[in-house]
């Protein structure tokens, strides 16, 4: 038989696969060697082109941590925490904030100035004029603040404050800068102030919708109970708890958001009630991403409009109807629908009930949502109605799934 082995040419050296396996694990050890460099490179902040771009920068940075100490106002322990960015802006030996009551805060060095900057300060606070005096001698003869310049804090149409500059001359550049950061403090006081009024607009809307809680509902969801108590004790019992947990998170006390999860779980809870008096008239369907159960919503924002579908669409159908309750994933957002099939309503009086200028129960419900959505979340993020006479109702809303910091916690 013919011989059919491989021949080897004996004058080029044969490869046994050695080269090419050193080969590959060093180029390996260099892609590891690489990433890992990469991986762990100290991170170093953006270099500055020039000047201008650092000093810009810089006086950001100092704002902003300022304006986060003034979220709250001007109490004391906001004042003491801002007063030091704010004498950064200025760039001062010593910076004070000063109210009514007295010294707020003082960052600086001398603080034994204060008694003779509350002194000067009380001026600003009664005129409401910026002004640049000098101050008295302390009798310490290495003091070198010889000057101070007094700028009033001006929120709204009151002087809530005063901001005190000392230095060891007041010069026109000094006056102008410290009545701008006094502005800029002003303005920071008056958005803490829009804040906490939002807060208490959206507190009393709570009130207004707890208290319009539909008696009819509370009247029937007892009546329900009643008929199973001697037919179906254990039914009776279970809807008797439902009811104790649904009035207990609609009425409790504390902040105005909670979770999607916990509204949804209240949601249920009115259903079971509303479900014992329909019996088949009325069917519902429950459909839920689970990543968007944990996101921050605001309290009773679903349940109204349930209640809302249930009272207005379904009940006047002597059929009775479905409701469909969908809440989605979109990205940056949540979509929350409730969808029904009931009798429909005519648009022109959802707008009005919208607007603001309809009386009655669908304006506590849908226009309460509505105006407590906008007030948090802008114009963008309400509610959508999509309906019609005899073609049910479908209303929808959005809820952004990361939350400002500022939304409280349940």
């Amino acid at each position: 038989m013919p011989d059919r082995a491989p021949r080897i040419c004996q004058d080029r050296p044969v490869d046994t696969g050695w080269g090419s396996t050193v080969a590959i694990v060093v180029i390996g050890a260099l892609i590891v060697l690489a990433v890992g460099w990469w991986l762990l490179r100290p991170r170093t902040r953006p270099q500055f082109v020039t000047d201008r771009e650092r000093a810009t920068y810089a006086t950001l940075h100092t704002a902003s941590v300022a304006a986060r100490h003034l979220r709250g106002g001007l109490a004391p322990t906001e004042a003491r925490r801002a007063v030091g960015p704010l004498r950064e802006l200025l760039g001062t030996p010593a910076l004070a904030l000063v109210d009514r009551s007295g010294l707020l805060a003082w960052e600086g060095a001398a603080e034994d100035h204060a008694t003779q900057v509350v002194d000067i300060a009380t001026s600003a606070l009664d005129t409401g004029e910026v002004r640049a005096v000098d101050l008295p001698a302390c009798g310490d003869p290495t003091c070198f603040l010889r000057s101070a310049v007094v700028a009033p804090v001006v929120a709204g149409d009151r002087v809530v404050a005063a901001l005190v500059a000392p230095a060891p001359e007041s010069t026109p550049g000094l006056t102008r800068a410290t009545e701008e950061v006094a502005d800029w403090v002003a303005t920071q006081v008056d958005l803490a102030d829009l804040s906490r009024q939002r807060t208490r607009t959206m507190e009393a809307e709570l009130r207004a919708l707890r208290a319009q809680i539909s008696p009819h509902f509370i009247y029937n969801s007892l009546g329900a109970i009643a008929s199973f108590v001697r037919t179906d004790p254990d039914r009776a019992r279970e809807l008797l708890l439902e009811f104790a947990d649904f009035s207990r998170y609609a009425l409790r006390e504390g902040g105005t958001f909670t979770t999607l999860a916990e509204e949804l779980r209240n949601v249920e809870r009115y259903l079971v009630l509303e479900q014992a008096r329909f019996g088949d008239r009325l069917t519902v369907s429950l459909k839920v991403a689970p990543e968007v159960l944990p996101i921050r919503v605001p309290f009773l924002a679903i349940q109204p409009l349930v209640e809302n579908a249930v009272q207005h669409g379904i009940a006047p159908k002597e059929s009775g109807g479905r409701i469909e309750i969908v809440a989605r994933d979109v990205g940056t957002e949540a979509e929350i629908s409730i969808d029904d099939n009931g009798v429909g309503a005519d648009p022109a009086v959802i707008r009005q009930v919208l607007d603001g200028g309809a009386d009655g129960q669908d304006s506590v419900g849908l226009g309460n949502v509505d105006a407590r959505l906008r007030q948090v979340y802008g114009d963008d993020l309400g509610l959508v109605v999509e309906t019609a006479p005899e073609a049910g109702m479908r209303v929808t809303f959005r809820l952004p799934k990361f939350a400002p910091a500022a939304l409280d916690r349940p």
